[in-house]
């Protein structure tokens, strides 16, 4: 389990130093580290993927995982890594923040095929109600 302590724990600092870089105005340094964050993150995510006693550990390594892909516009990567977490036995209320995610993925997309007209503004109104 050291790799995967290691791989998180790498990608925390990752995170914080992104977070660092985007107050100091530096969009492009907070990517960049994001996406780092992002690929260790994912890395240690997969080591425990098929171990599904490990919960919390697993669905909440899965979240971040998921988390910072959308951030990094991986939007595919994260839904893998969300389907993967619920696939498991995470506790209610990780999946109830996974389910989330998912909508807040998909929403805008599914709005789109619909025909739908709703401006950002009052998607991410919704969006920001629901998460509350």
């Amino acid at each position: 389990m050291g790799s995967i302590q290691e791989k998180h724990t790498a990608a925390m600092d990752l995170a914080e130093a992104a977070f660092v870089a985007k107050l100091k105005g530096d969009l492009e340094q907070a990517l960049q580290l994001t996406r780092q964050a992002f690929e260790n993150e994912q890395a240690a995510a997969a080591l425990i993927a098929d171990q599904l006693d490990v919960e919390p550990t697993r669905s909440i390594l899965h979240r971040s995982a998921a988390n910072l892909a959308v951030y990094c516009g991986e939007l595919q990567a994260a839904e893998r890594l969300i389907a993967t977490a619920l696939s498991g036995n995470p506790p209610t209320e990780i999946a109830e923040e996974l389910k989330d995610l998912f909508i807040q993925i998909n929403l805008r997309p599914y709005l789109q095929r619909h025909g739908i007209s709703i401006d950002n503004e009052q998607i991410d109104a919704l969006i920001l109600k629901n998460a509350s």
